[in-house]
């Protein structure tokens, strides 16, 4: 029996607006497990991914500020140009650290320090994207005993991270982009119980 997931841990780059908008529109503000996104934008844009997904009914979603508390059913996006990293103590820390795969913030940093901080209560997301960051972090989420999900290669507009994350982390659950928010769904509900 797996563990309650207690965060999820999702990312992309090309390809994933989309689907991101798609996954939280379909969510409802009951979602338990809190949520870091990161998606790659360019250093000089605008922090503008809360408002961008942001629906009536749904999620709280707002940037991630450095030593904040995580908390359930908020879904936190890494500003641009910050790596996010989560702490021990269940806080964000954000960094200028230098770029991983050419990219701040970079979904590594953000998976490895969260499989870290949740262990087994962690859920990793690899999501469309035109690289092969988060490869390396969902591995790290599967060998702390998280569960992995990643984008099928069919619904993903941009192949290369996917397929990478697929090769690090085999036994991931490989899900059709209009069931992410099913299997999302499927996750949280074991957060309540």
């Amino acid at each position: 029996m797996r563990a309650p997931v207690d965060l999820v841990v999702i990312g992309g780059s090309a390809g994933a607006i989309d689907v991101l908008r798609t996954v939280f529109r379909s969510l409802e503000a009951g979602f338990s497990p809190a949520m870091a996104v990161v998606v790659h934008v360019p250093a000089d844009g605008r922090a503008l991914l809360p408002e961008i997904f942001a629906t009536p009914r749904g999620l709280r979603m707002k940037l991630a500020e450095d030593k904040e508390p995580i908390e359930s059913g908020t879904v936190y996006f890494a500003p641009p140009d910050y790596h996010l990293l989560v702490e021990k103590t269940r806080t964000f820390a954000l960094s200028l650290d230098e770029r991983v795969h050419y990219s701040r913030p970079a979904i590594d940093v953000l998976f490895e320090s969260a499989a870290d901080a949740y262990g087994d209560r962690l859920l990793g997301v690899i999501l469309s994207g035109a690289n092969d960051d988060g490869a390396r972090g969902l591995a790290a989420v599967a060998a702390a005993g998280g569960a992995t999900l990643v984008q099928s290669l069919d619904s993903s507009d941009m192949k290369p991270m996917p397929a990478a994350a697929l090769q690090a982390a085999p036994g991931s659950l490989v899900v059709n982009a209009s069931a992410l928010a099913d299997a999302l769904r499927a996750h949280g509900e074991m957060h309540g119980r």
